[in-house]
């Protein structure tokens, strides 16, 4: 019985889990004492303080480690409700300003410190080299490599210095794909040499610098494996160890997801990625207690049957257990520009969220007013309608809040109306609606819904004085009519500065 125990233990140590409901279940707060962590989602999350109050009734049982997806921009988890206070890493490369990244990490840390939580799932350190990419897009630095690893490193190691371990994703690299893992198995087709110059820099900066742990991408990459890299020893033990000697956790993205569970399946998948090298086993929100308890029995009896060498299980609670202890044992934040500039500006919200004061130096809001990109004249007449373009959002983001109404209010342009549409078969009503008033169209990726371009088109040659903001990636090139604003970004300062264009109150706080 001792050594089914000890299994049992070890391999809910490799484990991260979460839940679907507002509250910890009872056998989620049964089971989390032994888990490697707990990662919150966005249905967990309805209001900014439900982070810290999770922790405290998670933590009346045990010191069990939180986790979270907290990138910043679109990818929040602690604002999932109202939108992240700070813009996520397109700004940032785009401002390409390490002091602004490192301010706006810090920004982070120190709320997810505040609140409780000790592993931030982040940062996104994909060179994201293919535009129509679905799944990072703004979540990436850029497309470059060079400024992709500088800002990574950056990020990085201020997330850390606030006592919070930060996670490179998606090794090896998930930005040159061209479909969504969350639905299928993504092919990155590139060899080796362009692989190399193009995509592995980023996390070998991160590497470089302490990154605590590193999370693998459901991808395949032909020229290195034929293998999906979580499950592939090569990319994770031949290269992520041996070559680049990394001796932190590698944590798998969620194996719920569709590359893995409608492949090879949800336990066959775990299994394998910890023969693979990796060390923790990530699992969604939706069904937990099932996710949880088909990969504990798929793990034992793998060990049980030789398929999954015990040793290999004891290395992988070994490393996910010396992250908890840096976690549990870390130091407080350590005081400094990054530290005064995120505590200036009101911290990440663990218990009280509120906006900057208007005397405080915003390092998002910098960073977001740098980036933006401006096209013709974006300035409204008048308190304009607003039409929302609303496409399904990928399961990254989540349902993705966003909103342009109350900036333009705050400004004294409240608008008329606001309209929303989620494909085109209501735009003859709309466009009714706008006749003869200022327009203004809000799109998340635009250039990859046709009904999107369609909907810009009609309503920009109805309306020749509309204003189009993108809050996805800048693809001026595709988008080449009318008056354009490209923010970057869904987070709340990337909806303040086009508010402050839309306004021609550019500079105002």
């Amino acid at each position: 019985m001792t050594g089914l125990v000890d299994k049992t233990r070890l391999v809910d140590k490799t484990l991260l889990v979460g839940f679907e409901e507002p509250d910890p279940p009872e056998w989620f707060r049964r089971a989390a004492p032994g888990l490697g962590g707990v990662v919150l989602y966005g249905q967990n999350l309805r209001v900014d303080t439900d982070a810290a109050r999770l922790a405290s009734v998670l933590h009346q049982d045990s010191d069990v480690v939180l986790a979270v997806d907290e990138e910043g921009g679109d990818v929040t988890r602690v604002h999932y409700r109202n939108g992240s206070p700070v813009p996520g890493n397109y700004v940032l490369g785009a401002a390409d300003d390490e002091g602004l990244t490192g301010a706006v990490a810090t920004r982070i840390g120190v709320g997810l410190r505040a609140a409780g939580i000790g592993w931030n799932l982040a940062p996104d350190v994909d060179v994201n080299s293919a535009p129509e990419n679905p799944v990072i897009g703004v979540r990436s630095f850029g497309a470059d490599p060079d400024t992709v690893s500088r800002h990574a490193a950056t990020w990085v190691l201020a997330m850390e210095n606030t006592g919070v371990a930060a996670c490179a994703k998606h090794f090896p690299g998930h930005g040159d794909t061209r479909s969504d893992s969350h639905y299928g198995l993504p092919v990155v087709d590139c060899d080796e040499a362009e692989w190399r110059r193009v995509h592995l820099p980023p996390f070998v900066a991160a590497i470089d610098v302490g990154v605590r742990s590193i999370m693998t991408a459901h991808v395949v990459v032909p020229a290195l494996d034929d293998q999906p890299a979580t499950m592939s020893r090569r990319m994770l033990t031949d290269i992520l160890r041996g070559e680049l000697g990394y001796q932190g956790v590698i944590v798998t993205d969620a194996l719920d997801m569709g590359a893995i569970k409608n492949g090879v399946g949800l336990g066959a998948g775990a299994v394998a990625a910890l023969r693979a090298g990796a060390d923790a086993l990530c699992l969604g929100a939706i069904g937990g207690e099932g996710l949880y308890q088909e990969v504990r029995s798929a793990v034992l009896a793998a060990v049980d049957d030789g398929a999954l060498p015990l040793r290999r299980l004891e290395e992988a609670a070994e490393r996910v257990e010396a992250l908890l202890t840096w976690v549990r044992n870390a130091p407080p934040p350590q005081p400094g520009p990054a530290g005064r500039a995120a505590a200036g500006a009101g911290g990440l919200a663990a218990a009280a969220p509120g906006a900057a004061s208007p005397d405080a130096f915003d390092p998002g809001m910098e960073a977001a007013r740098r980036a933006a990109r401006v096209f013709g004249d974006p300035v409204v007449s008048g308190p304009p309608v607003i039409v929302e373009l609303r496409a399904t959002p990928n399961l990254a983001v989540g349902e993705a809040y966003w909103d342009l109404a109350a900036p333009l209010a705050e400004r004294g342009l409240a608008p008329r109306a606001v309209h929303r549409l989620t494909d085109a078969t209501s735009l003859s009503e709309v466009l009714t609606a706008v006749e003869g008033q200022p327009l203004v169209v809000v799109g998340r990726d635009v250039p990859r819904h046709p009904w999107q371009q369609k909907a810009w088109h009609v309503l920009s040659g109805r309306c020749p004085d509309a204003v189009l903001v993108e809050l996805g990636l800048p693809c001026p090139d595709v988008l080449t009519t009318g008056q354009r604003v490209f923010v970057g970004g869904a987070g709340r300062p990337n909806l303040q500065v086009a508010a402050e264009l839309l306004s021609g109150d550019r500079h105002r706080p």
